[in-house]
């Protein structure tokens, strides 16, 4: 099966695969901190963490690594995405993150 996920359903758009990702994002406590104008580039924080992670459409232009230095990692959604394929890219990007966090801590 091409495009849709183990369930038969079909592939979400770039915009619902970025709405999916980051209400699952925002289960693991992740809150919304920066959106740019156009809206296709979220930054989200966890409580007491100065760091982001970043979901968007498109990979970051040389003004957002300028305005969002706390960014270290970011989740690009430009193509149709299964949801279980946009749960997958979550949790890829969430190991990343914390496994960057841990770095900078240390």
């Amino acid at each position: 099966m091409t495009g849709g996920d183990r369930r038969g359903s079909p592939p979400l758009d770039p915009a619902a695969a970025m709405a999916r990702a980051l209400a699952r994002l925002s289960e693991q406590g992740f809150a919304e901190a920066a959106r740019n104008t156009r809206g296709d580039s979220v930054y989200l924080k966890t409580a007491g963490c100065d760091l982001a992670l970043r979901v968007s459409n498109h990979a970051r232009t040389p003004k957002q690594r300028r305005n969002h230095p706390d960014a270290v990692t970011s989740l690009v959604l430009r193509e149709p995405k299964s949801a279980a394929q946009v749960d997958d890219l979550v949790a890829a990007t969430l190991r990343n993150f914390f496994a960057e966090r841990a770095r900078r801590a240390s």
